[in-house]
């Protein structure tokens, strides 16, 4: 039943069915065991009337007439389809319902096979991307607090997911939370550099830079700090003119080492 369910609306042939389910251990007497279990379901769920229920046979298989069956999954998989042409206050909402619907484990965590674990671990992505979208979503309405709840449950069962952490640290922008951004980005750089030896791509480095900004503006050593750095960042690219280090006056490359220099002698006495 519950194969037929994952697939609502498409038949199911009885070869396939057979295979998932008894895979090498399928014998001659395979297929009566399955249709007799295919009339115990009918009887079920149909009683009475075992020929025009919401399962039907099709194609030398069975399958389950959508229009006649109220699923979660499918209803999960609209919303976030329609989620897609819908304004950000419409789709938030329709996004938000998706995942309660989805919340409980898919096919009670009971039940045991290979099958039927491939079909959480889809559902467990199409949920994280579900969740990524509701974070973008909730930036977009100006809703940073739910932005980085929504982002901190998609980094949690995704950590490799850079969309989910981009969101996240752009949530913590928003919200006027430097620390924790900053405190967010360096986990995920650290994540990425042991798990993919690689660096965070541009966008997550762009929100990583304007949250320096955002805390170099309340602390003078800082904003210091932060323009030597952007000095000497251009500086190594070949760019002839510096960033301000302040309202009045120009860095040099001196003034940029010593300035950096100073601030890491701080640093180290301070550990």
């Amino acid at each position: 039943m519950e194969l037929l369910l994952l697939n609502l609306g498409s038949p199911v042939s009885k070869s396939r069915i057979i295979e998932i389910l008894w895979g090498a251990r399928a014998g001659t007497g395979t297929i009566a065991t399955l249709e007799s279990y295919i009339c115990g379901i009918r009887r079920a769920i149909q009683p009475g009337d075992t020929r025009n229920g919401p399962l039907r046979t099709a194609n030398s298989g069975y399958v389950l007439d959508p229009e006649l069956v109220d699923l979660d999954l499918s209803a999960f998989r609209r919303l976030v389809q329609d989620a897609g042409q819908a304004a950000p206050r419409e789709a938030y909402a329709m996004l938000t319902e998706a995942l309660e619907l989805s919340a409980d484990p898919l096919l009670g965590s009971e039940l045991a096979s290979d099958w039927a674990d491939e079909a959480r671990i889809r559902l467990g992505a199409e949920r994280v991307a579900a969740q990524v979208r509701t974070a973008e979503t909730a930036v977009l309405l100006n809703r940073p607090a739910e932005s980085v709840r929504w982002a901190q449950a998609a980094v949690a069962s995704e950590p490799l997911n850079e969309r989910a952490w981009t969101v996240l640290v752009t949530g913590y922008e928003l919200s006027g939370l430097p620390v924790e951004g900053l405190s967010a980005y360096a986990r995920c750089r650290r994540i990425f550099d042991r798990d993919l030896g690689c660096a965070p791509g541009p966008a997550l480095q762009a929100a990583h830079l304007r949250l320096l900004r955002q805390r170099a503006e309340a602390d003078v050593e800082l904003s210091e700090v932060l323009a030597a750095l952007l000095y000497l960042g251009e500086s190594m690219k070949g760019h002839r003119h510096a960033p301000e280090a302040g309202p009045d006056a120009l860095l040099t490359r001196e003034n940029a080492g010593r300035i950096l220099d100073s601030f890491l002698q701080r640093a180290r006495a301070a550990v």
